[in-house]
């Protein structure tokens, strides 16, 4: 992926984005554990607990995936049904790459975010608040569906990088 002098570098505009997303979540899940150990702590020792909290920790796990998804998608470390694909050349490897970011990655990450946009849209028209009482209020629960929309756009942000690689790989030889 990166240069062998810089091993954890972004190569591209693309690539930074998804580094940075990346590496922001890496901290999200360390204020996710700090938080989950509070929320036990609260629970066993004081016999206390805040919905809002608890709910937090939901949101951030799910923010977690969706905003990691570019990230190990920059490290190539997504699922791959990987039967002939480790095999193959560097060029039939950047074939298949360009035909899945066309094909399938792109489209998907279209309607994903087609979809998703009515799903935070209408939260944030209704000014939604958590269903529980003492939950987490408005704006967060919109601002935590908007993730949804910008999940997919991260990812096919990264698809692009992807295919332009598989481009590069393919006129080089």
């Amino acid at each position: 992926m990166s240069s062998p002098s810089e091993p954890d570098s972004p190569r591209n505009l693309f690539d930074q984005v998804s580094h940075t997303s990346g590496k922001l979540t890496a901290w999200l899940t360390l204020f996710m554990v700090a938080t989950t150990a509070v929320i036990v702590v609260m629970r066993y020792v004081f016999d206390a607990g805040l919905i809002w909290l608890q709910e937090s920790v939901i949101w951030m796990h799910a923010t977690v995936f969706m905003v990691g998804a570019a990230y190990t998608l920059l490290h190539e470390e997504h699922v791959r049904v990987d039967i002939f694909y480790r095999k193959m050349s560097e060029r039939g490897r950047a074939i298949i790459d360009l035909t899945g970011v066309i094909v399938f990655l792109l489209p998907l990450c279209g309607f994903l975010a087609f979809k998703a946009y009515d799903f935070a849209a209408v939260s944030w028209a209704i000014h939604e608040s958590s269903r529980e009482a003492g939950g987490l209020p408005y704006p967060l629960i919109p601002i935590l569906k908007s993730i949804v929309i910008i999940m997919p756009i991260l990812v096919a942000i990264q698809g692009v990088s992807l295919l332009l690689r598989s481009l590069a790989t393919m006129s080089r030889k």
